[in-house]
Parts: structure tokens; sequence; C-alpha cells
């Protein structure tokens, strides 16, 4: 079968519009400082991450998702830092979307960058409090849609956050904030670099098994993403990606809602660590990976590879 052929029978197609950039944004002064589990990817500071957006407006990449990594001296047992109104996300937001208006920025409710413990919750004789959590998640979720976040991701799991988060934004007046719930977010061991690079992976306690989900569970995964739907999800998300396909099929089978699928740090990280040991055809193996998330049913993708992506298909 020739090229023209093949490209008129192709069931899916990748675009520039199924690419989420992951951006790691830094509290310190360097406008860049590598990560080396994440080779390639960069701890960057506020002024680079508005040099980020441009680029990403330049490429055509709708969105990023921005995720914070927090000197330790700010970080407490309760996540305190989560709710300063001037702290270091909500000033990135309001200096992004000030200079590129256009990109759409995303951006976690969560703890566990705040915490001294590397929890997602309030954690207490070494269990994690549900409803005190969902409080502060909350809380959190106004001061990023005050600073002018287009969509806030509550990533935690816990019980009950995306209704509590919706009832605040309704109440705020800020119903055009969008929810992307991590609804089917797993006890994962593919996180490992994405917490080197927030600075959380020597400061927790413990394992997140008692609030992720089980990796052995697919029918747990429709109930959590069924619920998160019924609480006013906007959109849902399946974190970890690549082993977790079955799960974005089935989700996208039940509920044809806007679907998306983080390819994590670890996934990066291995395909990356092949491709430059010559292991494998690294832009071979990156665009397939894309291609099976499309197949999958995926609307979309969070990957640190999407600048390289967008490049690509400039090119093609």
């Amino acid at each position: 079968m020739q090229d023209w052929s093949r490209r008129l029978v192709a069931e899916n197609t990748i675009s520039k519009n199924d690419l989420i950039w992951t951006v790691i944004l830094s509290d310190g002064d360097k406008d860049r400082v590598t990560v080396p589990s994440l080779p390639g990817v960069e701890r960057v500071n506020i002024k680079t991450l508005i040099k980020e957006a441009e680029r990403a407006r330049d490429l055509g990449i709708p969105a990023l998702a921005v995720f914070p990594n927090i000197n330790p001296k700010f970080k407490d047992t309760l996540g305190s830092e989560a709710l300063n109104p001037n702290g270091l996300i909500p000033i990135a937001v309001r200096a992004v979307k000030k200079a590129v208006p256009e990109v759409g920025i995303i951006v976690d409710v969560a703890l566990d960058p705040y915490t001294d413990h590397g929890h997602d919750g309030v954690l207490k004789d070494g269990i994690i409090l549900n409803d005190e959590t969902i409080k502060r998640l909350s809380d959190c979720a106004i001061i990023l849609a005050e600073a002018g976040a287009d969509i806030v991701a509550p990533s935690d799991m816990m019980d009950g956050r995306v209704g509590a988060i919706r009832k605040a934004l309704e109440d705020q007046n800020y119903s055009q904030t969008l929810i992307m719930s991590y609804a089917a977010k797993y006890a994962s061991g593919f996180y490992g670099p994405y917490r080197d690079a927030i600075g959380t992976a020597t400061a927790l306690t413990g394992d997140k098994r008692t609030y992720q989900m089980d990796p052995a569970n697919s029918n747990e995964a429709l109930r959590e993403v069924g619920m998160d739907i019924s609480e006013g999800a906007d959109m849902v998300m399946v974190k970890p990606g690549l082993p977790y396909l079955d799960i974005v099929r089935r989700i996208k089978d039940e509920f044809a809602m806007p679907t998306y699928a983080f390819q994590v740090s670890g996934e990066y990280a291995m395909i990356r660590a092949a491709g430059l040991n010559g292991w494998i055809d690294e832009k071979r193996v990156i665009l397939e990976s894309m291609m099976a998330f499309k197949r999958a049913g995926c609307d979309g993708v969070l990957t640190y590879f999407a600048p390289r992506i967008a490049e690509w298909l400039d090119a093609s």
C-alpha cells in the first residue's frame, strides 16, 4: 500500500490539538535546572516559563500543565503554602496569562508539593483525613481560579473533592473555570522521576496506596470516573498513560466524556533513556505512543514530549 492510500484509510491521526505540555516550575533564581532522572526536562523559573508559554503558542500547543518545585522551607504538615494567594503557582499563572493569554493553563489542585511528608492530604497518625483535605483543596482551587487558571485539576483522589471544588467555584462566580479530574489515578511505580523533579521523593513517607487506585483494578476506575462526572468534572484523566490504555478505552466507551491520559515521568524517562542509548528509534516510539493514546480514545495527552512532537508535526 502506498503512502497516500495509507493516509486515506488511517483510523487515527495525531495533531497539535492533542498536546498538553507538562512543565516543572521552580521557585529558584536559575532560569533552568536539569532533572537527572528526566533527561531533557528542566525546572524553569517564572521568567523562563513565560518563554515556554510563548514557544507553546508559536508551536500551536493549546495548553501547559504547570507543576511546582517548592523550597522545603515553605513546606509543612498541612501544605499551607498551597493556600498562599501570592505563592509560586498563583504568581506564575497571573504572569503567563498576562503575557500569553491565548495559551491555556492547567494547574493541579494538590497538597503533596507543599507537605513535608509528601502525601496528597492532611495526615494524622499515618492516616489521610479525607474531609479536612477536601476543604483545603476547595480553598486552593479558588485561589488558582482567582489567579486566572483555565483548568484546575484535583490530583489527590480524595472522595467527594470534585463536587466540593465545583460548588466552591460556583459560589465564587468561577463557573467558567473547568475541572479536569484525575479520576483514575493509580498507585504506580511510574511516578519516581516526577517526585525527583518536584522535590517530594525523599520526603514521602510510606506510599499512596490507601487513597490512589490499585493497579489490579479496572471496574473501580469506572466507578471513580462516574462519581467525578456526576459531581461536575468537565473532563477526566487516566494516570499513568501507556500501562493503562485499557482503562482509557473503557472510560471512553462508557461515558463518552473528554478523556485524557498523562504520559508520566517514568514513561518519558524510559523512552528517553532507551533513545539516548540507541536501543530504540526514539522519534518513532514517541509518535507510536501518541498514536496508541489516540487509538485507545484519548482526546489529548499530557506529555513532556509535547514541543518535540509539535516540531515533528510541523516538519512532516
